[in-house]
């Protein structure tokens, strides 16, 4: 049916209800039920019930159909550009309060750190500390910030001059690696066009 095992839990059981009783017609209402954890009765139960009108069910299946195909990774602002795309105009408020109401915000994903360190050789630090420069390329410094944006975060590479400090060159990319740092590099040097004494990239 396309639901993966880590939603199934977090939906509150009218929704696995009612998603059961639209595909009665497909597959057993048995298998359905041990599939979502509910019990037969609490369903046969809950078809009993539904004369009575539950006017946000309709937009909260449809939500979880959002959610389902993104691995529940959209907030409420992607979730109603998602709905707007399929036809579904709604405020963003009435959107957050049916995903607060059935379970279906977003669940955030943290990357497991890793100590790069750890493993990579280390350089010396030949800078020692001294921010200064005679003359323009003799010290280069790299940095790295973040940009928070609509699609996630965006880490922007910069390359600083430490005899006047300017940017030597600049570059983004969706990950912070080791990559990243050396395009960078490289096309500081490219614009630089000549031999650049490098004493420390930090």
């Amino acid at each position: 049916m396309g639901f993966s095992l880590a939603h199934r839990k977090e939906v509150r059981t009218s929704v696995k209800y009612r998603v059961i009783y639209r595909h009665k017609d497909k597959y057993s209402i048995s298998k359905m039920c041990r599939f979502f954890e509910v019990s037969r009765n609490g369903y046969y139960g809950f078809v009993s019930r539904m004369d009575i009108p539950a006017k946000d069910l309709p937009l909260a299946e449809k939500i979880w159909e959002c959610q389902d195909k993104c691995d529940k990774t959209f907030g409420y602002r992607r979730v109603h550009i998602w709905l707007e795309k399929n036809g579904i105009y709604l405020n963003p408020k009435t959107v957050l309060r049916v995903m607060q109401k059935y379970g279906l915000l977003s669940v955030i994903k943290r990357k497991k750190y890793r100590k790069y360190g750890e493993y990579l050789y280390r350089y010396p630090n030949l800078l020692n500390r001294e921010f200064s420069a005679e003359r323009p390329n003799q010290k280069w410094v790299t940095d790295i910030s973040y940009i928070h944006t609509k699609q996630g975060v965006l880490y922007l590479s910069i390359i600083r001059d430490l005899y006047d400090n300017s940017i030597v060159a600049c570059k983004t990319g969706t990950e912070q690696n080791v990559n990243l740092v050396l395009s960078t590099i490289k096309e500081a040097k490219r614009k630089e066009k000549g031999e650049c004494k490098l004493k420390c990239v930090s």
